[in-house]
């Protein structure tokens, strides 16, 4: 048609007629954009309408307490003399390394953590695996398994504290009436076994965890590889540590990172249990920093020992995946 019309015709058809059809079209995708950013940006608006709330909570009850705890570190800030609170630097961190009640609790802090973790992690290790195998009851007995993680660490305190008791206890009666000793133990107040009872406290309440996150992954592992070892003839302790402890490797590293982390930094059992005492023997660092805040309010030295405190959970973690090289820390 172009080549009837001629040269000049098709010229006057692309200047006219095809450069009105373009603008349209250009008009048109203009009002479809506008209207696209319009509806994006009312959108936007909403979605920043309903994150709003959340925003202001976590900034009021995460980020605020963080930043003036930090602040409260190089403050002289007593409950006492609350008027005549100024900045001193470093003092508060030289007077609590200077404090043997703090050095105390620092040595009882990696007793209470690694003793407390060994025991719950194997404990707990034999109970996934012994779990993981069909017998009658197992959904009542694991019920019974896991039921001490749904109770709190302070009301786990108090009851053992009352197992505990030298008069009325259960466990000086059992004793008393197995012959095993002849006269009531203080376990609580006795210097020699206060710490030994806190931590049997801690084992037991932790044992669950461990039970409930490793019989998760027990149950993850492909049959087909059970097979494959049945097959190569391989025997329980060769399908443990070739098959099983392999695969679920990285659940333990990261169970283990998070107890070491929650046992360290809870003082909660402790508190309920012994107060820190006798005279400060089963103080750790958390209960330690109680102690100055509540007991003593002294906000500036409690505030110093919890910057101790992340620092050193900051260090822990940083050095254990590096010595873990687990890159896979956070599957389970």
């Amino acid at each position: 048609m172009l080549v009837v019309m001629g040269g000049s015709a098709a010229h006057h058809f692309f200047n006219k007629g095809g450069l009105k059809f373009m603008e349209t079209n250009v008009k048109a995708g203009s009002t479809e954009n506008k209207a696209k950013k319009s509806r994006f940006s009312s959108q936007l608006w909403f979605i920043w309408l309903c994150l709003l709330p959340v925003i202001v909570l976590v900034l009021t009850f995460t980020y605020y307490p963080v930043v003036r705890g930090i602040t409260l570190a190089f403050q002289d800030y007593n409950l006492m003399h609350v008027k005549n609170v100024k900045f001193i630097g470093f003092d508060n961190f030289k007077t609590i390394f200077h404090d043997n009640q703090f050095i105390l609790a620092l040595k009882n802090s990696l007793k209470w953590v690694f003793y407390s973790l060994i025991a719950q992690f194997i404990l707990g290790f034999i109970l996934a695996l012994v779990l993981n195998k069909p017998f009658k009851g197992r959904g009542i007995y694991q019920g019974l398994v896991f039921y001490s993680w749904a109770l709190s660490g302070f009301l786990i305190g108090l009851i053992f504290k009352w197992l505990y008791n030298s008069q009325i206890g259960v466990i000086n009666d059992l004793l008393l009436r197995a012959g095993i000793i002849k006269t009531r133990i203080g376990f609580l107040s006795d210097p020699h076994w206060a710490m030994f009872s806190v931590i049997s406290a801690n084992v037991w309440y932790g044992i669950a965890f461990f039970a409930i996150m490793l019989l998760a992954a027990l149950q993850s592992i492909p049959g087909e590889l059970f097979e494959a070892a049945d097959i190569d003839g391989a025997g329980w302790l060769r399908k443990l540590f070739n098959v099983i402890i392999p695969y679920i490797m990285p659940t333990i590293i990261t169970t283990t990172l998070l107890r070491v982390i929650w046992i360290f930094s809870d003082p909660t059992l402790i508190y309920s249990m012994t107060n820190g005492g006798p005279a400060g023997l089963t103080n750790i660092v958390s209960s330690f920093m109680l102690s100055k805040v509540f007991g003593n309010g002294e906000y500036g030295l409690g505030s110093a020992v919890g910057i101790v405190m992340m620092i050193m959970l900051m260090l822990y973690t940083i050095f254990y995946l590096f010595a873990t090289k687990s890159e896979k820390a956070g599957d389970f």
